[in-house]
């Protein structure tokens, strides 16, 4: 079994956040995101033995590089179509000891394709169409 010391001790040993309470949100109070948030789930998984099948990370943190997204400003990504949903080390305590992800989260709808990632990747393939050009030129 799990104690309450070994989650915070671990999430402070990946995340370097020295004042961690019970009810802090990883997210929003400590900026725990994009790969780093990500990184600390996976390994909290393994560690923890979690079966994370019902895990949505989009309800939990933004994505690495998100503030930088041209295409996500035209065409919202999943974690600004959802409400935010808390984790805290309190939480991710109950999850280990019950052994799998217990968060229910509400009914939504994501669209089959991420405009967001399609219009960044065109960008990008369209500026570098554009350097090499000039630089033939």
């Amino acid at each position: 079994m799990f104690s309450q010391d070994q989650i915070n001790n671990f999430v402070r040993e990946k995340t370097g956040i020295e004042d961690l309470k019970l009810s802090d949100d990883l997210h929003n109070d400590h900026g725990v995101s994009g790969d780093d948030f990500h990184e600390l789930i996976d390994e909290y998984a393994k560690r923890f033995c979690v079966d994370m099948t019902l895990y949505l990370w989009y309800f939990h943190a933004y994505e690495e590089g998100s503030w930088i997204s041209i295409g996500g400003s035209i065409f919202k990504p999943p974690y600004k179509r959802v409400p935010h949903i808390p984790l805290t080390p309190a939480i991710l305590f109950e999850i280990a000891r019950k052994g799998y992800w217990t968060i229910e989260y509400p009914a939504h709808e994501l669209p089959r394709q991420r405009w967001d990632i399609i219009i960044n990747q065109i960008f990008v393939v369209a500026c570098i169409c554009g350097a090499l050009y000039s630089c033939l030129k």
